[in-house]
């Protein structure tokens, strides 16, 4: 028997900087809220840990950028202790012929002359066709989107009046804009990069944005959204900037959960949740694993919707066909996640010694055509044989992180599959695929090897098992057409309301989608908000 506590407003299951955010507007507006989260600190995804001793990083989320500017100003990030600081290059491609490319403010035309002078000369005109569409990205991030619903003019009429308020901002723009929106919706990176460039080192560094956290080919059609997707954010006021928390993203969420602490939120550890109670149709609390009903008048889901509703919610609660489409929610990132403790710095052939090179993205994946081949390459034998990474180097802007004299490295890794061909188990393979990102970074800096010290290997399973990253799916569910914006996470559910009277979702898998943005978090607050004013809960 569950033991029933007393009842509170509203019960966030995850405590994810999503959850944080929500919690801190419910609190604010006076609602009695708790978050249950599972593991044994907040953060989610977006966290600090010592993973060799006196080595701490970014365990899994590793950059900022998309941390939406509102939320930080709302929640008073900065005054509760959050400080980013901001890369000194932005990113550092090695070439496949022995040279670099460079880029961040002031430096990027310079780097790219070297390979094309024509390439240089668009790269303004570039900017601003992506900078259009994405200002629209920008109104939209704190949008609710219009939800397709079934019913009278009464109930239809505010969603077509929310669409047409969407399209606004999109006929607002000059025609040639428009097209390039399009393109980007529904094109590839690669064919979007194409027209405008002819060398390959300026296509990699920018198309690689539009595979991070994406198992498919740069060519494949929608990742010219993931491009988008990532241009969209700002650093310390700086649009389309990327930096670091000082302390790793940890920092972000503990200053979140100290937002929410302050206006009165419950914030509980170590506290995983077994199941939602449904009594009559409606969602009444949650129950812990340890047995304890948690009632509240609300149930906001701050998890992956393939978790939601398959393991929380008792099948009969849901109808067939709800289940259905949930079960077809693609999830899938071809992510495998390191992080390791370094005697001394990389040393990399084509530009050696320390710089500002080793504050950046350094990207190891040359040309499209390398990304294009690795995707394929892991499709067939569950790993490619010549990897995609990105690594950065936190430690150079943070010496929090390390001891003296010592770093600490990210290595996001792509492609891997999700799961691997033939029933073969993750577990298996771990440690040679870890062997092999070294190696491959080894290839370019020959002293990295023997200065690893120790490190910390997630496999796509080891992202489930660990963050709920259903398939290591950093955001949640796969950033497709069919599951953006109204049909994120299913055509009728896209106003963070879910199938449940009292049920609502505030996670990656809703609006406007993953990163660590808190926009899900605020987005979903405001409804629920909505609903309590209006009586509705």
């Amino acid at each position: 028997m569950a033991m029933d506590s007393s009842v509170y407003d509203a019960v966030i299951i995850g405590g994810g900087h999503n959850g944080l955010v929500c919690a801190f507007y419910l609190a604010q507006a006076g609602l009695r809220t708790i978050v249950l989260e599972r593991r044994a600190m907040v953060g989610g995804a977006a966290v600090t840990e010592e993973f060799c001793p006196g080595f701490r990083n970014s365990t899994a989320s590793y950059a900022v950028s998309l941390l939406n500017p509102k939320i930080i100003r709302d929640l008073d990030l900065h005054g509760c202790g959050l400080r980013i600081v901001e890369r000194r290059a932005a990113n550092f491609l090695p070439t496949a012929d022995g040279r670099y490319l460079i880029t961040g403010e002031g430096k990027t035309p310079a780097e790219v002359a070297k390979f094309s002078r024509t390439d240089a000369e668009r790269l303004g005109s570039y900017g601003r066709a992506l900078e259009r569409v994405a200002d629209v990205l920008r109104q939209l991030v704190l949008a609710r989107p219009p939800n397709v619903v079934e019913g009278s003019w009464r109930t239809a009429l505010p969603e077509l009046m929310r669409a047409v308020g969407a399209g606004r901002a999109f006929a607002r723009l000059p025609m040639e804009a428009r097209r390039d929106a399009v393109r980007l919706f529904a094109d590839s990176a690669g064919n979007f990069l194409d027209s405008w460039f002819e060398s390959e080192p300026i296509k990699a560094v920018l198309g690689f944005d539009g595979i991070v956290g994406t198992y498919a080919s740069p060519y494949a059609p929608g990742t010219g959204y993931v491009l988008l997707h990532h241009v969209f954010g700002e650093t310390n006021g700086k649009r389309g900037a990327w930096g670091h928390a000082i302390g790793g993203m940890g920092a972000i969420s503990e200053a979140m959960a100290k937002a929410a602490r302050m206006k009165g939120a419950e914030i509980r550890v170590a506290a995983p949740v077994r199941e939602v109670i449904v009594e009559n149709g409606r969602a009444a609390g949650a129950v812990t694993e340890a047995g304890e009903a948690v009632r509240a008048r609300v149930v906001i889901a701050n998890v992956n919707p393939k978790l939601l509703y398959p393991k929380l919610i008792d099948p009969p609660a849901l109808t067939p066909e709800f289940r259905a489409r949930i079960a077809g929610w693609r999830c899938a990132s071809g992510v495998f996640r390191m992080n390791v403790a370094l005697s001394e710095l990389p040393d990399f052939t084509c530009l050696p010694g320390a710089g500002d090179h080793l504050t950046a993205g350094i990207i190891l994946a040359p040309s499209l055509g390398y990304m294009e081949r690795a995707w394929f390459d892991a499709r067939r034998h569950g790993w490619s044989g010549e990897p995609i990474i990105e690594m950065l180097i936190p430690s150079t802007l943070d010496d929090s992180l390390a001891p003296p004299g010592a770093h600490v490295a990210s290595l996001f890794c792509q492609h891997v599959a999700p799961e691997l061909p033939g029933g073969a188990s993750w577990d298996e393979h771990r440690e040679a695929v870890a062997d092999l990102m070294i190696e491959t970074v080894d290839r370019y800096a020959p002293n990295f090897k023997r200065s690893v010290l120790g490190r910390q290997v997630f496999s796509p399973l080891d992202l489930e098992r660990t963050f709920g990253l259903i398939g290591g799916d950093i955001f949640h569910g796969a950033l497709s057409l069919d599951q953006l914006f109204s049909a994120r996470p299913m055509l009728g559910y896209a106003s963070y309301r879910g199938p449940l009277r009292g049920l609502y979702m505030c996670g990656s898998g809703t609006h406007p989608g993953g990163g660590v943005t808190g926009a899900p978090g605020h987005n979903a607050a405001r409804e629920i908000l909505t609903d309590f004013r209006r009586r509705r809960v």
